[in-house]
């Protein structure tokens, strides 16, 4: 095949850290006013707490999250987020975990072998989700609303029930800023800043009905909580959490950047923005995909496919005839090429997923780079393919 001319301008299709948003520098962040500037001043100055109240409201604002419900920034990006509430929360009620990747995986596991709750579990494979029928509405449901590793997203909220006893726990990042959640449907929502907004890593965040308040007021768990997961105190909420009073010390940097990526999904017109960028680039793969002969989704089901995390897979009967080692070579070969290249950085499937491509389509990638990798991604296969065949022949 020959190689294409055209190249994306910002190649950067990672999953987390994501692209910076379209035309950000690190100038934009050098705010020198001595009354706003957060940069070398304590997170617990006037201005640090106001940038980081600010960060939480605007978020609430733009998400559409209720207002009865508590919104704070803790430590430790979405993995943070996402033990804290289960340490805190679990324990009173029956236990049902959807995993369907990884990390709805390892929530499981922290469940039963850490905390040592009887949990059921309802797996699924990559590319699909699990039976989301006739759950109990006693149960603590925990799950992820879009598998970043899997490339599958649950369709909407209408399996949760109204009348539920339980909590709902969902693990969200790679799917705010990017899809419309049901919040009254949800209980515990978790993200991070490093995903749709492109922000950067290590800070999480927790928005909390006032279900999972009560919950958190009147459950004691059996168990010992580190001070970096204490939401509480003597029986009452830690109300200053969420009003940007952090539990340990935030990078006011990321702060400041976070306040930036907030302010242009804003000008792009809030969620709905968000959102319609994220799907055109989903889009503009599926157009593609289509007419490939040699690549598909990895999620078969359109209603549950990522406009985010797109995950593919190789159709190819060649490919598949192949073990599993020389799959997982010819997937990495092909990601090794891109990016020597300088055309798609950060492409490969998760280590855990079968082998393929990942691709991010938030809203931080332009649909134009999208349109310019996908020629790339025909010639490096096909350029794998071709040096890959006379070993095949010999094996």
């Amino acid at each position: 095949m020959t190689r294409p001319l055209q190249r994306p301008i910002r190649p950067l299709f990672s999953s987390g850290p994501c692209a910076k948003r379209p035309g950000w520098t690190p100038t934009l962040l050098d705010n020198r006013d001595p009354k706003t500037a957060t940069l070398g001043r304590s997170h617990r100055s006037k201005a640090g707490k106001d940038k980081l109240a600010a960060v939480i409201e605007q978020s609430r604002r733009i998400l559409g999250i209720p207002a009865d419900y508590r919104v704070g920034i803790v430590p430790a990006s979405d993995t943070g987020a996402v033990e804290m509430a289960l340490w805190s929360l679990l324990g009173p009620n029956p236990i049902t975990v959807l995993a369907f990747e990884s990390f709805s995986d390892e929530w499981a596991g922290d469940i039963i072998n850490e905390l040592h709750l009887p949990t059921k579990v309802r797996r699924a494979d990559y590319g699909a989700l699990p039976d989301l029928s006739n759950i109990d509405p006693a149960d603590d449901i925990v799950f992820a609303w879009n598998g970043t590793t899997s490339g599958v997203r649950v369709p909407n909220g209408d399996w949760i029930a109204d009348n539920r006893t339980g909590l709902t726990i969902c693990d969200a990042t790679s799917a705010v800023f990017a899809m419309d959640l049901p919040w009254t449907k949800l209980d515990v929502v978790t993200w991070s800043w490093q995903k749709v907004l492109g922000g950067e890593g290590g800070h999480g965040m927790l928005a909390l009905s006032p279900r999972a308040v009560a919950r958190l007021q009147s459950h004691k768990p059996a168990w010992p909580l580190p001070k970096i997961f204490r939401l509480t105190k003597n029986g009452k909420l830690i109300e200053g959490i969420f009003k940007g009073e952090t539990i340990n010390t935030p990078s006011m940097l990321c702060v400041e950047d976070q306040l930036d990526a907030l302010n242009w999904a804003e000008e792009i017109g809030g969620l709905p923005g968000l959102i319609a960028r994220s799907e055109a680039n989903a889009r503009e793969i599926a157009d593609w995909a289509k007419q490939s002969n040699w690549v598909d989704f990895l999620a078969q089901d359109p209603a549950t496919r990522s406009c985010t995390s797109v995950c593919l897979q190789i159709k190819d009967p060649w490919f598949s005839s192949q073990d599993k080692d020389r799959q997982q070579a010819v997937a990495k070969d092909i990601v090794s090429l891109l990016e020597k290249e300088g055309v798609g950085l950060d492409i490969g499937a998760y280590r855990d997923a079968p082998p393929g491509l990942r691709i991010w389509c938030g809203a931080t990638v332009d649909r134009a780079d999208v349109a310019a990798l996908l020629p790339w991604l025909d010639w490096a296969y096909a350029t794998v393919k071709a040096n890959a065949a006379p070993i095949a022949k010999e094996a």
